[in-house]
């Protein structure tokens, strides 16, 4: 896994929502970026990655007690449990434990090479699977949700937003898949199930939405063919709209390459833009990303908090994924459920707008004084 520069999981909560097609595509999308990629399918009972790509005939090879990946391109290689299937009518009966050692054999045991990303392909839920992917990686950099439009499905896949949160698992990103079909005669989108649904997720949760892409009647009879959708020689308007939500992807990765030990996420509390004295009653939060290494701003959000209320802020800014709070002053229970929390606080701060404040924390010239808690 060292060898492996970036990890990303692809899950939803919710089976039946393309999961795995986006998936596939965006791992040849990569791969058509240069990238060398490795695609791991870790769905035991139900692996699509194989038949997508047409590989499903494919048989896995092993030298020297090491599992060699089938090879879907120079710059593609697969891993599935569908490959060591005699059919495709095969059920895989297995418990908790068996899919463990398996999912482990495909971290540990695969001769994956260097890779600039391993995409994995998640089943629907937060059961075995992903639990175990999850912990095998140990520092996955982010997991792509996917959901459909309908509130049905959004309701199972806040579960899959809240899983990733409970492990320290960072959410890339939103994709609403099919939000609309594009009409093969007149071109027009109709909405099928509706549009917004994910969306409005990515808003309620506060993290990235990568974007809409729409049921294309080109795309389904591209997966059924096993030829991927992205491919040099496709310019359809689906592709454009994929390609624009695939994009953050690659540009966060490149542009923030940054050591799990290297991120900061500041949270900082603002009235009329400046500094407030009043935490719990502040008016907004600036929420800051950061590189504590190059001691660079990379991000700032200014984001409402919820209506105040005992113990919480620090559960509500936790699931922000705040590791830090600059602050002029916090009552010491406040100090204490925020370090419950794993959130380090810093008071005594006296004045500033967010960003003066951050650049002095980075650079160690912030100037604090005492805790004053005047609220």
């Amino acid at each position: 896994m060292n060898n492996i520069k970036k990890k990303i999981l692809v899950m939803s909560g919710k089976g039946g929502v393309g999961k795995s097609t986006v998936a596939v595509n965006l791992a040849v999308w990569l791969s058509m970026q240069n990238k060398k990629v490795g695609l791991l399918d870790v769905d035991i009972h139900g692996p699509s990655v194989p038949k997508l790509l047409n590989l499903d005939k494919e048989m896995i090879q092993g030298r020297d007690n090491e599992i060699e990946p089938v090879r879907y391109s120079d710059t593609l290689s697969v891993m599935s449990i569908g490959f060591m299937l005699p059919d495709d009518s095969k059920p895989v009966i297995w418990r908790g434990p068996m899919k463990h050692t398996l999912i482990k054999q495909f971290v540990t045991d695969v001769q994956w090479g260097e890779l600039d990303y391993l995409i994995v392909d998640c089943p629907p839920g937060t059961g075995d699977e992903p639990l175990s992917i999850v912990q095998l990686l140990e520092n996955p950099d982010g997991a792509v949700i996917v959901t459909t439009p309908q509130q049905i499905a959004v309701i199972d896949v806040k579960k899959c937003i809240t899983f990733c949160r409970q492990l320290n698992l960072p959410v890339l990103g939103v994709v609403e898949n099919m939000s609309g079909l594009i009409c093969p005669h007149c071109q027009k989108k109709v909405d099928i199930f509706k549009s917004g649904g994910g969306e409005q997720l990515a808003l309620d949760f506060n993290v990235p939405f990568l974007g809409r892409i729409p049921i294309d009647t080109e795309m389904v009879a591209a997966c059924d063919s096993g030829q991927p959708f992205m491919n040099p020689d496709n310019k359809s308007m689906t592709v454009q709209i994929i390609e624009t939500a695939f994009k953050p992807l690659l540009e966060t990765n490149e542009n923030n390459n940054l050591s799990e030990n290297n991120k900061m996420k500041i949270a900082i509390p603002l009235t009329d833009g400046q500094l407030s004295s009043h935490f719990g009653h502040c008016e907004q939060f600036a929420i800051i990303d950061a590189d504590k290494d190059k001691k660079k701003i990379l991000n700032i959000d200014l984001v409402t908090p919820p209506p105040h209320e005992p113990g919480l802020l620090p559960k509500w800014l936790h699931e922000l994924e705040v590791n830090t709070i600059l602050a002029g002053g916090m009552g010491q229970r406040a100090i204490q459920l925020f370090e419950q929390n794993q959130i380090d606080v810093v008071v005594g701060v006296s004045s500033g707008t967010a960003e003066e404040i951050v650049s002095a924390y980075l650079n160690q010239v912030l100037q604090s004084g005492e805790n004053v808690c005047d609220h």
